[in-house]
């Protein structure tokens, strides 16, 4: 029984890796597509290498069995039904983002998976197995997540509008100030792989080493990337300025897309380690080791999805929402990376979905209410709100039916 089980929770993690690669991939790749800094054909190259690398080396290496302490693991005394509950909120996750994707709506894979694991606690424990108070803090993060990212994006390019696009002299404004955005971008991609991550644990590098490695490193590329430009990039006002923030976008966007491949694997593959490690010892454990195959095996259906079907939601978010350029462009990929940064830090269970259109929602504010498709807005944030429930009610169909084959 534990074989079958196992198998059909491969296959459902792969399922699952993909949903999230196609869906997901337009966190960091949307604003940089819209922009015309990359080609969508590119976007998905970049973002499937980068995104595989991510997870494959960089994911943890841990995950807990029973998800995130949303569920009171001594409800759950018997192997298989957590094995079987397991992969019930898998399949149901995978095929609520797979809805999402093709409906062309940005939805949180993370919310996914935890309202399926919601799902199956109560379906096995009843009501009292879940700690609801646990679900309060995401129920937030649907209006804090993409208000802050929003609000810091504005900040962003309203500083940028001021300093440098107003300016008579854009250009040279623009490479005035590229050490201080170059050099916060360093910063951010130092302190977000670093600091209170499972690379920086392996690496001994703990929060007051983070920083002085970041500042460091913010500082030199800073002024190397001021330099850079001023040879390579010629001498005409606006468009002059536009090339300078879209070389720092493609960079930005990189880094979304590795830090997505290492924190979103977990969503496919956490559950599998708990399945394969109930499998391998016959008993639940509350964290369960990941295997390289399994991290690598999760990066690389996550490169197919975004290879695949990607450019569905990067239409969305790129495109429907509002006009983007390079310097629109790159407030919202660094606003949305440091408004994750900064949540994550302080523990606050953020989706990086709903900071990418939160950031979206804001540079377009910046132009005025009318350059926003508040029509998309309202239908993604519909979305967001039914993950839960419409990721835990199917899991307890499919627990029951799985229920009556292997328990």
């Amino acid at each position: 029984m534990a074989e079958i089980v196992l198998a059909i929770a491969l296959v459902a993690g792969i399922y699952m890796a993909w949903n999230i690669g196609a869906n997901d991939i337009a966190n960091g790749m949307a604003s940089p597509v819209a922009a015309k800094a990359v080609t969508l054909r590119q976007a998905v190259i970049i973002g499937g290498c980068l995104d595989f690398v991510g997870a494959a080396f960089i994911g943890s290496h841990v995950t807990e069995t029973i998800s995130r302490g949303i569920l009171d693991s001594t409800k759950f005394t018997d192997p298989n039904v957590v094995m079987v509950g397991l992969l019930s909120a898998l399949l149901a996750s995978a095929f609520w983002v797979f809805v999402a994707t093709w409906r062309q709506l940005p939805v949180s894979t993370t919310h996914s998976i935890v309202g399926a694991v919601v799902g199956f606690g109560v379906a096995a424990g009843g009501f009292h197995a879940v700690n609801w108070m646990l679900i309060l803090p995401i129920a937030l993060s649907w209006l804090v997540s993409p208000i802050f990212s929003g609000l810091l994006t504005y900040t962003i390019f309203a500083f940028i509008r001021r300093r440098i696009l107003v300016q008579p002299r854009v250009f040279h404004s623009a490479l005035n100030w590229t050490p201080l955005f170059a050099g916060g971008v360093v910063l951010i991609v130092v302190l977000s792989f670093l600091t209170k991550t499972p690379l920086g644990k392996r690496l001994g590098v703990d929060m007051q080493m983070g920083w002085m490695i970041g500042l460091f490193l913010a500082v030199i590329l800073g002024f190397a990337a001021k330099n850079w430009m001023s040879r390579t990039i010629k001498e005409v006002e606006r468009e002059g300025a536009e090339r300078i923030f879209r070389r720092m976008q493609v960079f930005t966007a990189c880094y979304v897309a590795l830090a997505h491949g290492a924190n979103d694997v977990a969503n496919a593959v956490g559950p599998l380690a708990g399945i394969y490690s109930i499998y391998r010892t016959g008993a639940i454990l509350p964290e369960a080791e990941v295997p390289f195959f399994l991290l690598a095996g999760g990066g690389l259906f996550i490169a197919i999805g975004i290879f695949t079907w990607g450019y569905r939601v990067i239409e969305t978010i790129g495109q429907k929402i509002t006009v983007l350029n390079n310097s629109r462009g790159f407030s919202v990929d660094f606003g949305a990376a440091t408004s994750v940064l900064i949540a994550s830090k302080f523990g606050f269970p953020v989706s990086t979905t709903h900071a990418a259109v939160g950031s979206v929602v804001g540079v377009g504010l910046a132009g005025g209410v009318a350059g926003v498709d508040f029509k998309v807005v309202g239908r993604i944030t519909l979305y967001w709100i039914i993950t839960l429930p419409l990721a835990a009610f199917p899991t307890v169909v499919i627990f029951k039916i799985l229920g009556y084959f292997f328990l």
